[in-house]
């Protein structure tokens, strides 16, 4: 079963050990359809959430994600631990199609940093980490 995901599980990411323990292997980097916005999220560890907008909305964007593939016994268990406001549901792909990923309760955003203009996650924890 594939997986998408935009943020603490991308490779690198302090949480994709929940991938590969479950013998995860990445498929393809890609990105969303640009009818997405990104926001940095108050958790610990730090984690996105990912909301989809309408289409006029001019922020929305594309944004950086990996595709994970999971036995459909490592998908469930997965898919289980995933806490609140952080849900699974069908993800727009840049390239056309759908796919199971990562998205974000819209209520958890209120008050939380815009995030999409960076593009992905990985660049906006890249910007926390230069010049301040």
């Amino acid at each position: 079963m594939l997986i998408a995901v935009v943020g603490a599980h991308l490779e690198g990411q302090p949480l994709n050990v929940q991938l590969t323990e479950r013998a995860g292997r990445l498929v393809e980097r890609t990105a969303t359809a640009r009818c997405y916005r990104m926001y940095a999220l108050e958790t610990d560890p730090p984690k996105p959430g990912l909301v989809r907008v309408g289409p006029d909305d001019p922020e929305a964007g594309a944004i950086e994600l990996e595709v994970w593939s999971l036995e459909p016994e490592a998908f469930a268990s997965f898919v289980d631990a995933i806490p609140a406001p952080l849900t699974i549901g069908r993800v727009l792909l840049a390239g056309g199609g759908d796919i199971a990923g990562f998205l974000c309760e819209p209520l958890a955003v209120d008050g939380a940093v815009d995030i999409t203009s960076f593009g992905g996650w990985r660049a906006y924890r890249a910007s926390l980490d230069g010049p301040r």
